[in-house]
């Protein structure tokens, strides 16, 4: 029902191929639309999106240290992740 198709990378523009396998199970999953991106391609912006730059603050709450993937800034209080569900909640 499926054959090999060659595709083109958004990203680097080198083809790839997107095996019939791999349609069946896009198929599976209910996925429509074809990748876009090589397995290196794809990797790559996995892992940059991994290997953010975390920063820590004091929580305006409790006042412990709390790490944080944003750099806070004086005007909005940071709270940790203990606090910040509490106030999720509310």
């Amino acid at each position: 029902m499926y054959t090999d198709k060659t595709l083109v990378c958004k990203d680097c523009g080198k083809e790839f191929i997107f095996t019939a396998g791999e349609q069946e199970f896009y198929a599976e999953k209910g996925f429509t639309n074809e990748p876009q991106r090589c397995k290196q391609c794809r990797d790559a912006k996995k892992n940059a999106s991994r290997n953010r730059e975390m920063f820590t603050a004091i929580c305006a709450s409790c006042g412990k240290e709390a790490v944080v993937p944003f750099k806070p800034r004086d005007d909005r209080p940071v709270y940790c992740s203990e606090c910040f569900a509490k106030q999720k909640g509310e």
